[in-house]
């Protein structure tokens, strides 16, 4: 087992629990599992089988190196309540052999720490691990499990084979960076995240705790990750670390004498720096009217929803492949916005994968996405690409349109209707109702005087969800817009008739404006 297991090894014992207690704060996640050490009932609580919790350790670490790393405790309840581990020594170091005794021969996990550690008066068995650069981890059957959000699932040996030119990128931000110390960073504001992280923390050991920096027999090292988030002077350890805003004026990009750029900026500085001076010098290019709001303020409007814009930027400058030095390129055209950054999309996701908006999700910087996300900038992995998918359908604008090669990423948000002008000439008749974007999309299924099924509703809503069904349809029937023409018992008798299923029964037809009671 390796050195840092041992408890005299550690810089600071006292250090380390607060570390511990500060990740069941946070509680569980991609990166956090608590298990419990007892079995049975409740109120009949007994000691679980060894054999079965060593047996979880193996798994739940090899998921984890397979991932992105993370934190196992034994002894921790899924609410993060303290139980403890009640068994004898000896089992105690069965359980801390897991990751030895556990994984397939010959793998080594990239283990952390392995040790018990004593929380509120009981002992506890804290295990972390790192993510797997060239390795996969295999259990001693064979089989492969890999972290999932909160979840740990099995996947075939192919799904986290890396490719080769992938690794450069994937360790990118890991590798400990010769020359750097802490005075090259920003230490004011490290400091004030570290506050926030655990009061009076210093940065150093801020910087330990979270994996951006280790103490070695040479000093205090730094990892890439903490020069990228935090360098006072970005240039000295990556020229390119930097977004560039582009206003084109047109649908394309043109060169040359036609060349149809009207502005052209670029803003440098470590990552914290850059989303938040790039969403500045972004922001204007995305407002193109002022209303007069409710209560008499001026409100600005965007063509873009806000949040699909910033997401997407936190995203590019995120998930880059920080080892190609070029930067992020953000182009804003009269009819899209393309986000465009270095680096294809990792190998383990697919274009596919992430249109289902499933939570497909891989970090390529491990150590900045969680950075980020512990200080709110990012939301849980996966979740981000599908509320910007959301805030883009909420505004009635097409999809954003992915796009990966083998050398760039980008993201297209289009600034184009969902509805057909056509579609949209039918809606405005319907103005004062208010519709929500659900609401017209069942008005529009039923143009022209068509009657439609209850699966056609469905299909307009773009989900199985019948609470969701009920609410949009009860609306429109309450405001005579939905008028029924087959009550449910009639469509039972017609399906059995016809041999088909109920749902593809037409049940509703939409009222032609000029006759809709707008009283209701």
């Amino acid at each position: 087992m390796s050195d840092k297991s041992n408890e005299n090894n550690l810089p600071d014992m006292l250090i380390l629990q607060e570390r511990i207690k500060n990740t069941i704060l946070l509680g569980e996640s991609h990166f956090r599992e608590f298990k419990s050490a007892f079995e049975g009932p409740s109120g009949n609580k007994k000691p679980g089988n060894v054999k079965k919790l060593a047996r979880y350790i193996g798994e739940a670490l090899a998921a984890f190196a397979n991932a992105d790393g993370g934190e196992l405790l034994i002894g921790v309840e899924d609410d993060g309540s303290v139980t403890g581990i009640p068994h004898n020594v000896s089992d105690i170091e069965d359980m801390l052999s897991a990751p030895e005794t556990h994984i397939h021969s010959g793998k080594t996990l990239p283990l952390v720490y392995a040790l018990p550690i004593q929380l509120e008066g009981k002992v506890v068995l804290f295990f972390s691990v790192n993510k797997g650069a060239t390795e996969i981890y295999q259990l001693p059957d064979g089989r492969c499990m890999r972290r999932k959000d909160k979840s740990t699932v099995p996947v075939t040996f192919s799904q986290i084979t890396f490719e080769r030119l992938e690794i450069k990128s994937r360790e990118y931000d890991r590798q400990f960076v010769d020359g750097a110390t802490v005075k090259d960073l920003d230490i004011p504001y490290i400091q004030a995240i570290a506050d926030n992280y655990l009061r009076g923390l210093s940065v150093e050991r801020y910087l330990q705790q979270t994996g951006l920096a280790e103490y070695s027999p040479g000093g205090f090292r730094l990892r890439m990750a903490a020069l990228l988030l935090f360098a006072g002077d970005i240039q000295r350890w990556h020229p390119r670390s930097q977004v560039r805003i582009l206003k084109v004026s047109g649908t394309e990009l043109k060169s040359g004498e036609n060349y149809n750029v009207t502005s052209d900026e670029t803003v440098r500085g470590n990552i914290f720096q850059i989303v938040e001076r790039s969403w500045e010098q972004l922001r204007p290019f995305l407002a193109y009217k002022t209303e007069i709001a409710s209560d008499a303020r001026f409100e600005q409007k965007y063509i873009y929803p806000e949040w699909a814009c910033r997401e997407g930027l936190i995203n590019a400058v995120a998930h880059r492949d920080y080892s190609i030095h070029n930067g992020v390129d953000i182009f804003v055209f009269d009819d899209s916005m393309e986000i465009k950054s270095p680096g294809a999309l990792l190998s383990t996701l697919t274009i596919k994968n992430l249109e289902e908006l499933r939570g497909a999700h891989e970090s390529r910087n491990v150590f900045i996405a969680k950075i980020l996300r512990e200080n709110n900038y990012m939301r849980e992995l996966g979740e981000g690409m599908k509320r910007m998918f959301e805030q883009m359908e909420l505004r009635e604008l097409q999809k954003p349109i992915l796009y990966s090669n083998d050398i760039w990423f980008s993201i297209t948000l289009p600034h184009k209707s969902v509805f057909s002008r056509q579609q949209q000439q039918w809606l405005s008749l319907f103005e004062s109702f208010r519709l929500s974007p659900r609401q017209k999309r069942i008005v529009v299924s039923g143009m022209e005087n068509r009657e439609i099924s209850q699966q056609e509703v469905y299909n307009a809503l773009n989900t199985k969800e019948l609470r969701i069904y009920n609410e949009e349809v009860t609306f429109l029937r309450n405001h005579k817009i939905l008028e029924q023409i087959r009550s449910n018992s009639q469509a039972l008798q017609y399906a059995k008739t016809h041999k088909i299923s109920k749902l593809l029964v037409k049940r509703f037809r939409v009222k032609v404006p000029n006759t809709v009671d707008k009283t209701v």
